[in-house]
């Protein structure tokens, strides 16, 4: 019996076409070889096409594309080859009425100097990428709902010191949890 072939098309940033090719190449090699893919790249369009015989390795590999074409670099994107690890995107588009509404939202979820980012990472142990008009997160499966919560009450207006304090309290709960299970 013939095996089934699968395919994905998605459009990724010009700008990050490079990205994903890498250098002559090798990016999109590796990736190929580890999701057992092929993928061809227009790179003046944006137009990526991914072709297998699997479908989780297709899936996986989409999310890699995807996170690559959100901005992410492609090391914190291949993270995603682990089932331990999700990617998710927010449009910002969905929290903001004006082009001003949306420079004020990505300055919140960045803060001064990435300071807010980077908290709401090493609290949630999660990666979080702003670019374009999306907000995009790769985490662990068990954190990455409290990253998307944290960046959903940033975007409604909840002041920063009481997302940090929700995460701490979320966080000594998963440790009290993990200690009982010990």
């Amino acid at each position: 019996m013939a095996s089934e072939t699968f395919s994905y098309d998605l459009k990724i940033p010009h700008d990050r076409v490079a990205v994903l090719i890498g250098k002559k190449g090798g990016m999109k090699r590796q990736l190929e070889f580890q999701t057992k893919t092929k993928i061809t790249v227009d790179s003046e369009e944006g137009d990526v096409m991914i072709v297998g015989n699997d479908a989780v390795n297709l899936f996986t590999a989409r999310e890699v594309i995807q996170a690559i074409g959100r901005g992410f670099n492609p090391e914190l994107a291949t993270l995603l080859l682990n089932q331990d690890y999700l990617f998710e995107s927010m449009n910002i588009k969905d929290y903001a009425k004006t082009k001003n509404d949306e420079l004020r939202l990505k300055g919140r979820i960045i803060g001064e100097e990435g300071k807010s980012r980077r908290v709401i990472e090493e609290l949630t142990e999660c990666y979080i990428c702003v670019y374009g008009k999306t907000i995009s997160i790769i985490g662990i499966v068990e954190q990455l709902p409290l990253a998307r919560r944290a960046i959903e009450m940033l975007l409604s207006g909840s002041p920063h010191a009481t997302v940090y304090q929700w995460l701490e309290k979320q966080r000594s709960k998963i440790k009290q949890m993990k200690a009982v299970q010990w």
